[in-house]
């Protein structure tokens, strides 16, 4: 569709110009773009990425009747006859089933990167190491997606961004907040577990544009990310849980308050003798 094409580009070309060049009409664009999604749309959307990440978790053992468990069991609601239908479209299939395809249609643990951290989360200096991750915000009826980036040195967040939609495109907006904001040291490695996103064709050759090496996490096992996941306890604790936010923009509004002002220039950490992430790279800074 020309309409999506243009939408693809929107930031490197010229809005008017793809029009002219596709031959539509920047009003009809216009009308298009700020056409919300239906309801059924946004959570069909929301499931599908949800079912593909149980899928690759479980290695590919798991059909819908396991996947709508899984999910229930979660807090996401969904019978097993949606999940099939979501299978079906995503081409995959569980390893016992009959017509399991090892081909090129079935989700496999393709880009998968060595653990080079080994749960070392100690550095000397800024940008020897980043940690990555995505975590969940409810928010009255819907689902967002926060992906964040820290520096180990510090426990400071450099890059973050919110969305609608657990994509490629949100944790490489916060990963390039973090590269804008920092810069890509030699040797640069960026640690993260094996969700789809961070595996994507797309991510990894941005990464690598970049020349930042890539760590993951062992299949499974939340502790080889332990300084994000408890970075995602204390935001939730501190600010979720207890606003119990009502709309998108109080979110988006909460959580920069959180992360810009509160966590990285107010709030004590053990592992920065009791400074803020901020306080303890400018006094780092003025002993150098």
């Amino acid at each position: 569709m020309k309409y999506a094409l243009i939408l693809e580009y929107v930031g490197q070309y010229s809005i008017s110009l793809m029009c002219d060049v596709l031959g539509v009409h920047r009003s009809g664009f216009y009308r298009w773009w700020d056409a919300p999604k239906t309801k059924r749309e946004a959570r069909k959307e929301e499931l599908g990425e949800l079912v593909k990440d149980t899928f690759e978790e479980f290695e590919a053992a798991y059909g819908a009747p396991r996947i709508a468990q899984e999910l229930n069991d979660l807090g996401h609601r969904c019978s097993v006859n949606f999940v099939a239908k979501i299978m079906q479209e995503q081409g995959i299939l569980a390893r016992n089933g009959k017509a399991f395809n090892y081909g090129g249609h079935a989700l496999t643990m393709h880009n998968v990167a060595d653990n080079l951290l080994w749960r070392d989360f100690s550095t000397d200096r800024p940008n020897q190491k980043w940690v990555t991750d995505i975590t969940y915000v409810w928010v009255k009826n819907q689902w967002l997606y926060l992906a964040t980036v820290m520096d180990l040195y510090s426990r400071r967040i450099i890059g973050w961004s919110l969305d609608t939609g657990m994509t490629e495109q949100l944790i490489t907006r916060a990963m390039q907040m973090a590269i804008d904001a920092r810069g890509v040291a030699p040797g640069l490695i960026v640690h993260s577990d094996r969700g789809t996103q961070y595996r994507s064709n797309s991510y990894v050759g941005f990464l690598e544009k970049h020349k930042i090496t890539r760590s993951m996490s062992r299949k499974g096992n939340c502790w080889d990310n332990a300084v994000m996941e408890s970075f995602y306890a204390r935001l939730k604790v501190e600010l979720i849980y207890a606003k119990n936010y009502q709309s998108i923009g109080e979110a988006r509004s909460g959580i920069f308050g959180y992360i810009e002002v509160f966590y990285n220039r107010k709030r004590r950490h053990s592992a920065n003798d009791g400074l803020s992430p901020v306080d303890f790279e400018e006094n780092a800074a003025i002993a150098a």
